[in-house]
């Protein structure tokens, strides 16, 4: 009886694979549907962001800054905003920073709405998909409302914000928050018993804490593999020492737990959302700041806690309008780095669910 041999063969998973979320190539190297290796390829998006801000005053990187990661870009917008203020001095008003606050939370819900509905329909879910888009719609609303833009919005300024917000947003806010909050027992009760859910996302793509910290891994992804880290308690910046909120944590390291750990973190942003509105100050939203500003020379690296994990900018000023040196991180190409190492010896399909729940986004990793 002859031996029974197989031949490893490589499979181009993307670059525009619906489930790849953007243009990421994965060469995987199978074995039958097995797994054996995985090889990122990127660029394919690449747009010399970081040069374009070298060549551009700091006023006007902000909107591109939107579209470093532009499905949370009030984060792309505070945290540039941030590295200038730090080299220039800049004091943002009380009012100022309550509003950004409360923006960069509801963005990071509108985020995680996104992941729980795509993430759903990647895996053979519609429904999902659909609730999710419904109440992200109403934070879009929001912000259109705030500045007239519904993805790349260009209002977090150097200094404090574009404009104050109308009289209607308030109510309005609180109302969505509540059927945010209301709605999230309807997302738990789709997927969270799932037995085909269950099936795909229970341990699979298991991420141990050593490894994700071997590779910078941040975030959500992090806590999901028992990591206690989160920028805003940590590292506080704008006011968010002012508020009581958790940070979710959980263990399991796979799909689900990654999956869970975002439903978590509505719940929390929904609370700091809450009591910013209850302690909105008033006064003015924007310090005084020439469009044309020159900081000294001098160095400053700023982050924030993204929705996908650490963001951050580290800025070099020379004293002339412009700066000198715009260097960009983001979570996403840490993510990403680190699926090669733990995402092989698994059914093509399950690369589908790891993916997935690892939110990688593209502009994040092509700057």
């Amino acid at each position: 009886m002859s031996e029974l041999r197989t031949e490893e063969f490589i499979v181009n998973m993307g670059p525009h694979h619906p489930s790849t979320h953007g243009v990421c190539r994965l060469m995987l190297t199978m074995d039958g549907e097995k797994v054996v290796n995985i090889v990122p390829v990127i660029g394919y998006l690449h747009r010399s962001m970081e040069k374009m801000c070298e060549n551009r005053t700091y006023a006007q990187c902000i909107p591109l800054s939107d579209r470093f990661e532009y499905v949370t870009a009030m984060s792309c917008n505070q945290v540039f905003s941030m590295a200038a203020e730090r080299l220039a001095g800049i004091e943002v008003p009380e009012r100022a920073e309550y509003l950004r606050v409360i923006m960069l939370e509801l963005n990071r819900i509108a985020s995680h709405l996104i992941f729980y509905g795509v993430t759903a329909m990647d895996l053979g879910a519609l429904t999902p998909f659909l609730y999710g888009l419904r109440e992200r719609e109403a934070i879009i609303d929001l912000f259109e409302m705030t500045c007239g833009q519904r993805l790349t919005y260009n209002y977090i300024r150097i200094g404090g914000v574009s404009r104050d917000i109308p009289p209607q947003f308030v109510p309005q806010c609180r109302q969505t928050v509540k059927t945010i909050g209301d709605k999230l027992s309807d997302y738990e009760g789709l997927l969270n018993e799932n037995p085909i859910w269950l099936e795909r996302t229970k341990e699979i793509g298991y991420l141990s804490p050593g490894l994700a910290i071997a590779y910078g891994v941040s975030g959500p992804v992090a806590r999901a593999s028992g990591i206690d880290y989160d920028i805003r308690r940590d590292d506080p910046y704008s006011v968010y020492d002012r508020f009581d909120f958790n940070i979710p944590v959980r263990t399991g390291g796979d799909c689900y737990d990654r999956y869970l750990l975002r439903l978590d973190e509505i719940k929390e942003s929904l609370k700091i959302i809450s009591q910013a509105l209850d302690g909105l100050p008033d006064g003015p939203v924007m310090a005084k700041v020439s469009p044309n500003f020159k900081p000294p020379a001098g160095e400053v690296y700023a982050r924030v806690e993204n929705s996908r994990g650490e963001m951050g900018v580290y800025m070099q000023a020379d004293g002339s309008k412009k700066p000198v040196r715009v260097k960009m991180r983001g979570g996403s190409f840490n993510q990403l780095q680190a699926l090669p190492a733990f995402g092989t010896g698994v059914l093509i399909a399950d690369i589908v669910a790891i993916f997935a729940t690892l939110d990688i986004i593209m502009p994040e990793v092509d700057r």
